[in-house]
This record gives C-alpha cells, sequence and structure tokens, in this order.
C-alpha cells in the first residue's frame, strides 16, 4: 500500500473502461482529463465510466478536470504538420490560415501587440524558436532560430512576456460550470500567473456555491515562481509542470525549484504534484532509464503528496505495466523517506492549535510504537489532512459516511479513505476501525492501531481525542 498518490492523464491509449479499470485495479487514485484536448462530450462519457467503475470495484477514484488557461495554440497545419529550418523567415498569422513552412495562424488575436521585437517565440515547449523581426497589422514575421516541427494544436509560449488578456476565458468557465455539474472532485489551472489568477476561480466557485472542488494551480511560468507563497496560500495544490516550465527557466534550475515547491507545499498543508516527463522512456521500451528512476525516487524522498502521469497514459504504449513501474519504484523509495525528520519539520510551522498537536502526537506515537494503522474517522477529511502533512509511516484510514470527502482525500500523502455507513457512538467507531485493520490490512493479533477525531461525531469540528488500541 504505497502512500505516495499516482495521478493518471486520459488519452487515446486509455479512454475506454477496460483501460480505465485496468489503472484502477493497479493503483491510480485519481484521473486527470486535459480540456485543452478534450470535448465536454468526451469529458462527461469519462466521467460516467469513472464513476461506474468506483461503483463495481468499491473505489473512491478522483476526477481531475485541467482547465486550459490563457494558453496560444498553433492554428491548423498543412498534412497536420510542417517543418521549419533554420534562419528560414516565416509569419504568424492573428486571423485563421492554413499553414505550412512559411506560415501559420494563433488562436491569440493580441499576440501582435504583446509581442516585442527580438523577442523569442517558443513552440511546442521550445522544439522550436523563432525571434520576433517585424509586426505586420495582423502578422509577426520570425526568423526560425531553432529548426523542427509545428503541428496543429502546439502550444505557443512568449517568455518572460505577460500577455494583455484574462485569466479565464468564456470556455474556461464552462468548463468549471460542467465541474460543477458533474460534481468533479479538482480543477487544475494552467498557466497561473498569481494568486489574483486563482482567486478569480475561487470567487466563480462561491458564486456556483461548491464547497467541494479543490483548486490545484499549475506552476508553468516566472510569474508564477516570483507569487508562488500566495499562490500556495490561496491552492489547495501545486502542479509543479516541469515541462512548460523548463521552456522559461534553464533546465538545470527545474530540480532546486521542484525541492522548493515541494518543502513550501508541505511547510504550508498544501498538496505537492510532480509532473510530466517521469517515464517518458516507457512510450516504447519496456523499462525506464536510471535517471528516471533517480528522479522519482528522488520526488517521493523530498516528501512529494502525488505524481502525475501524462504522455504516459495518454499516448504511451505500455500505460499499464508503466503503472505497475511507477508504483514498485515509489514502493522502494518510502523504504527510504526519513519519516522522522518530515515529522519534526512539520511541527515548525503547525498551528498551535488542538487538531495540529493532536495530529503531531498521532504520527509520533504511530512512530515510536509501530503503530500499524491510523484511522481518522472523518466528516470534512481535515483530519486525515493535518495527520497527512506529518508525513506517519503507517497508512492513515479515513473512514466517512461522505461520499465527496472520500473522493476529496484522493491525492494526499498517506491517507486511505473508505466510505462507511453513519457512525454515531465512539464504541462504533473502534469496533468498525478494528475490523476494518482485520479485514483491509490484514492486521495480526497483538497489532497497535490509533483512533483518533473530533467526538461527539458530526458535532465537533475539531480533533479531540486519540486512542491506542491492540488487535
Amino acid at each position: 500500500m504505497n502512500k505516495t498518490k499516482i495521478i493518471a492523464t486520459i488519452g487515446p491509449a486509455t479512454a475506454n473502461r477496460e483501460a480505465l479499470k485496468s489503472l484502477i485495479i493497479n493503483g491510480v487514485d485519481a484521473f486527470r482529463i486535459n480540456m485543452t484536448y478534450s470535448s465536454l462530450n468526451f469529458c462527461e462519457q469519462i466521467i460516467d465510466m469513472i464513476n461506474s467503475l468506483n461503483t463495481m470495484l468499491k473505489t473512491y477514484v478522483a476526477v481531475i478536470l485541467d482547465v486550459k488557461g490563457p494558453t496560444i495554440k498553433v492554428g491548423r497545419i498543412s498534412n497536420g504538420k510542417a517543418f521549419l529550418r533554420q534562419d528560414d523567415k516565416i509569419r504568424i498569422f492573428m486571423d485563421p490560415v492554413l499553414g505550412d513552412c512559411t506560415k501559420f495562424s494563433v488562436d491569440y488575436p493580441d499576440l501582435v501587440n504583446d509581442a516585442i521585437l527580438n523577442s523569442i517565440i517558443e513552440v511546442d515547449n521550445g522544439n522550436v524558436e523563432l525571434q520576433v523581426l517585424d509586426k505586420g497589422d495582423d502578422y509577426l514575421l520570425c526568423k526560425v532560430l531553432k529548426e523542427g516541427t509545428i503541428e496543429d494544436n502546439k502550444t505557443v509560449n512568449l517568455p518572460n512576456i505577460k500577455l494583455n488578456r484574462k485569466f479565464l476565458s468564456e470556455q474556461d468557465k464552462e468548463v468549471i460550470r460542467f465541474a460543477n455539474r458533474k460534481n468533479v472532485d479538482f480543477l487544475a489551472l494552467s498557466y497561473v500567473s498569481s494568486s489574483d489568477d486563482v482567486l478569480e476561480v475561487n470567487d466563480l466557485l462561491i458564486n456556483l456555491g461548491n464547497d467541494h472542488l479543490q483548486i490545484i494551480s499549475k506552476i508553468e511560468n516566472n510569474y508564477a515562481l516570483d507569487d508562488i507563497d500566495n499562490i500556495i496560500k490561496v491552492s489547495d495544490g501545486i502542479i509543479i509542470d516541469r515541462k512548460d516550465l523548463s521552456v522559461e527557466v534553464p533546465l538545470e534550475k527545474i530540480p532546486g525549484i521542484q525541492k522548493k515547491i515541494i518543502s513550501k507545499c508541505h511547510a504550508k498543508g498544501a498538496i505537492s504534484i510532480v509532473a510530466t516527463d517521469l517515464l517518458s522512456a516507457t512510450h516504447t521500451n519496456s523499462y525506464p532509464t536510471r535517471a528516471e528512476v533517480s528522479d522519482i525516487a528522488n520526488a517521493v524522498l523530498d516528501g512529494t503528496d502525488t505524481i502525475m502521469l501524462s504522455d504516459e497514459t495518454t499516448i504511451g504504449t505500455n500505460p499499464i505495466e508503466t503503472l505497475k513501474l511507477l508504483e514498485k519504484i515509489i514502493h522502494t523509495a518510502e523504504e527510504d523517506i526519513d519519516y522522522e525528520y518530515m515529522l519534526e519539520q512539520s511541527i515548525k510551522t503547525e498551528k498551535r492549535d488542538a487538531t495540529g498537536s493532536l495530529a503531531y502526537s498521532v504520527a509520533g506515537c504511530a512512530l515510536r510504537l509501530k503503530c500499524k494503522a491510523i484511522f481518522t474517522p472523518t466528516m470534512s477529511g481535515y483530519t486525515a489532512k493535518k495527520i497527512s502533512r506529518f508525513r506517519p509511516l503507517c497508512p492513515i484510514i479515513a473512514p466517512s459516511p461522505n461520499i465527496d470527502t472520500t473522493k476529496s482525500l484522493a491525492l494526499n500523502f498517506g491517507v486511505y479513505p473508505i466510505l462507511i455507513e453513519d457512525l454515531k457512538s465512539l464504541d462504533a467507531i473502534i469496533e468498525k476501525s478494528k475490523k476494518i485493520a482485520q479485514d483491509v490490512l490484514l492486521l495480526k493479533e497483538k497489532d497497535n492501531i490509533i483512533i483518533t477525531g473530533g467526538y461527539p461525531f458530526k458535532k465537533i469540528k475539531s480533533t479531540n481525542f486519540m486512542k491506542i488500541e491492540e488487535i
């Protein structure tokens, strides 16, 4: 039972019931649907399949919708792609044209105004680089600095240039309203530049009366790095998108940035998610590279909550085998986590309240007494998240009678939600916890577990008890 969670992105390789079922059985905790490439109709079909499989398998896999955000995309290219040669001149048009090796269009008409002479334009995460030489009324004249192939719908970036556009488009707002109707669990916000972007989405959710959807901000540019503390403060979690970030930040700085963001998230109690290029070698091969194994292991050792697969499960040829490899790497890396260090680091930034103090005590006792599990019956998931922050060695079992609560815990390190019938008495909570420990965790006689929470159940809003029980 791995504590580090896994997100799988849905694409052509996995957009069917059997593939989704296999991914769930083999350890996926949440599915991500990238709305840059997905229609609402496709999205609805996938969500309905996931909900059906959750019911059949008695699982609580969450759904994440990745909102497109203020991206710029390449328009249609003749035959789907074109090769741009170094030093050639090419025009970027604001109005739709059929692209080729001399021209292409973009879906952002103000690019001609926002771009600066001699500035660099990156296409497809820097696979092609262009330099702005001149401007026309409706086009940019560019020189090809780095040759390569451009394709339909690939991303266009202007490093270190802030675009003069709203964060949420009408299309993005429609996606968020759709997420509200379908009771989706998480929103991933692309191209966040400041905490104001996150607050704009939060205001929309308040207006919709939705207090279930959690906001995950994707860090993909220098502006987000400059405001990272405030972004973490107003977000439920952070995705470190290393691929898009590397367009604006030198590659050699990415590992250090990743470590700092994971540490900041840990200190603030926010979910940290490491994404992109984790197991790229498995797109065509059966085994990862040594560098990929080390990359994943280091993210786990640094204390990330979640690892996210993208191309590996959207267009990869071995999505299920890739997932199994990732599970194996995570399991081995977790054996080397310094849990005592994580515990002591967490208490330094914890609020001095009852829930935080008890959560620290629970994690500490679990470590010292070598407890096999922590049980935290919960209505909201708050206590389970608090304990997760202290990184206990044993799993945190979070029984709840609320299905939304079980799915809201899908990305928190070490938390395993279980849907149960309503519990009213402390004795019932203890007996149910023992039964789960024996049935689900296969614990043996004399094994210790810790039970914690707020009692009376439903009435107390803070954690107020901890009890050590022997099986």
